[in-house]
C-alpha cells in the first residue's frame, strides 16, 4: 500500500504577512509616484521595488492608484479606534491628548511623512484623487458607529449621520491643509508635527461641537 503524499509547495501566507505585503507594495508605489510621476509607473516597477511579479501586485490591487490604498486606510482606522474609545464625559481635548501621546495613526506612524507626500499628489492626479476620497467615503460608516455606540444611539439615527459626516470632513480637511503646506524630513519631529497636531485639534473640536 502506497502512503499518501502530504501538500507540498510553499505554505499559505498568514493574514499579517499579506498585510505587510500590501504595505510594501504601497510604500514602494508612493516612492515611484513621487520620483517619476503616477503615468510612468508600472505595474512591473512597483513590484520590482519589492521583489514580487506585476501579476503578484495585481492579485493584491486593481489598478496601480489602489496601491496606496492600506496608507489611507491606516490614518483612518487610527481615529475610528479613536472615536471608539472615547468616553463619554470626557472632553474631546484629553482624550485626543492619550491619542497623540500614543503616536498612533497619522501623527506618529512610520509612513507620517510618505502620507504628507502622497496627499499631495492627491492634488494633481485624479486616479490618486479618488482612491484618497473613496477612502473618507467608506469610512464614514465606521465613524458613525463609533459615534453611535460613544452616544447610546441608532446608527441610523440622524444625529449620528451628520456627526460623522462633520468628524470625516474634518479630518481630511485637516490632512490636506498639513499636507499642501509643504513637507519635512522623513522620521524626524520637526516643527511640522507640532502643526499637524494643532491642526487635527482644531479641526477635530469644531466638528466636536456639540456632540455630548
Amino acid at each position: 500500500m502506497t502512503a499518501s503524499r502530504g501538500r507540498t509547495g510553499r505554505p499559505p501566507l498568514t493574514e499579517a504577512r499579506r498585510t505587510e505585503i500590501r504595505r510594501e507594495i504601497a510604500r514602494a508605489a508612493v516612492d515611484l509616484f513621487v520620483s517619476q510621476g503616477v503615468t510612468s509607473t508600472t505595474g512591473e516597477q512597483i513590484g520590482r521595488a519589492v521583489g514580487l511579479s506585476a501579476r503578484t501586485v495585481w492579485r493584491y490591487f486593481p489598478s496601480k492608484e489602489s496601491c496606496v490604498t492600506p496608507l489611507f486606510s491606516e490614518g483612518i482606522d487610527s481615529i475610528t479606534a479613536f472615536l471608539r474609545e472615547w468616553p463619554p464625559g470626557q472632553s474631546l481635548q484629553e482624550a485626543m491628548d492619550r491619542w497623540l501621546v500614543a503616536e498612533t495613526g497619522i501623527t506618529g506612524g512610520p509612513d507620517r511623512a510618505t502620507v504628507g507626500a502622497l496627499v499631495r499628489l492627491t492634488r494633481t492626479e485624479p486616479g490618486l484623487r479618488a482612491v484618497w476620497l473613496q477612502t473618507y467615503d467608506e469610512a464614514e460608516p465606521a465613524f458613525g458607529r463609533a459615534l453611535a455606540e460613544r452616544a447610546g444611539l441608532p446608527v441610523d439615527d440622524l444625529r449620528v449621520t451628520i456627526r460623522a459626516a462633520m468628524f470625516n470632513a474634518a479630518l481630511r480637511a485637516a490632512v490636506e491643509h498639513y499636507a499642501w503646506r509643504g513637507d519635512d524630513e522623513r522620521g524626524e519631529r520637526t516643527a511640522a508635527d507640532t502643526e499637524l497636531e494643532t491642526t487635527l485639534r482644531q479641526a477635530l473640536a469644531v466638528a466636536a461641537e456639540g456632540v455630548a
